[in-house]
């Protein structure tokens, strides 16, 4: 063979060879020399359950409302709620709730003051005023008063993701599709002393009493959170005494819970007062 041609056919083999080795030592796909895949937002619910709960709690707090629908039975009876939380400093919310009988009610929550729509055919009992006003600071000796608190402060999507985050045992289901989004189920059940430890100590010797007095010793606790770290739907079970389940949707969107004007508003304490005295 001539040998420039030797040095070219030479050369052309060298050159195929190098980049064959080239290309095999490039990323593969499967490859044990490829870089690390980037676990997605998903996989990271799942494997780094601490971490992202402590996420979920840092994004939410930093919303400042959330739509809700709230479905169950509490009592025996079923109850359902749909409306808006503001996540302000001030905890509020405006409710229509659907009662029992299968009638509505209008509800908004001022901090701890709670203003139910009267009815307009009910009025007139109450010189025609349109809310009646309850504080639940003056009612909270009494059990109907602390379980209705207690109705609002569960529904709060970041006290629900502190819970799970205080409690031992919380692990992880799986994912599932929660009204059209992908998110991360989480799980724990733990006894009702433990539970009791998170509640507002305003309200806890009489969420205590209600507990032991319906017979509920451990509570269940759901909480799906999305790709966004964002709480989406909450399930809590306490035995027999209640059932709820709270989807929560349009985070952020603008929503204003104003106070009903005073001269629309009948107060209850007034009135017990009132009756207690015999005028």
């Amino acid at each position: 063979m001539h040998v420039s041609l030797w040095k070219k056919t030479a050369g052309a083999a060298v050159a195929a060879l190098t980049a064959f080795a080239v290309a095999a030592c490039g990323p593969q796909t499967g490859s044990a020399e490829a870089p690390d895949k980037q676990p997605t937002v998903l996989e990271l619910l799942a494997s780094d359950l601490r971490g992202s709960l402590q996420k979920t709690v840092d994004t939410t707090t930093k919303t400042d409302s959330v739509a809700l629908t709230m479905k169950g039975t509490v009592g025996g009876q079923s109850i359902s709620m749909q409306g808006h939380l503001d996540l302000g400093d001030t905890a509020k919310a405006e409710m229509t709730m659907t009662v029992p009988e299968g009638t509505t009610v209008a509800v908004r929550m001022i901090g701890p003051v709670v203003f139910v729509e009267i009815p307009a055919e009910q009025r007139a009992s109450t010189g025609g005023k349109r809310w009646m006003k309850m504080d639940m600071t003056a009612v909270a000796g009494g059990r109907a008063g602390t379980e209705f608190a207690k109705q609002f402060e569960d529904m709060d999507p970041i006290k629900q993701v502190k819970t799970l985050l205080a409690i031992e045992g919380t692990t992880v289901v799986g994912q599932e599709t929660v009204n059209g989004a992908a998110t991360v189920h989480y799980t724990v059940t733990m006894p009702a002393s433990a539970y009791l430890a998170q509640v507002d100590a305003k309200m806890r010797a009489a969420t205590e009493q209600a507990l032991a007095a319906q017979g509920v010793k451990e509570i269940k606790l759901d909480l799906w959170v999305d790709e966004q770290y964002r709480p989406r739907r909450v399930s809590i079970v306490m035995g027999k005494a209640s059932d709820m389940v709270i989807d929560y949707t349009d985070y952020g969107k603008a929503v204003t819970i104003a106070t009903p004007p005073a001269a629309e508003t009948a107060d209850l304490a007034e009135m017990l007062k009132g009756v207690t005295t015999g005028t």
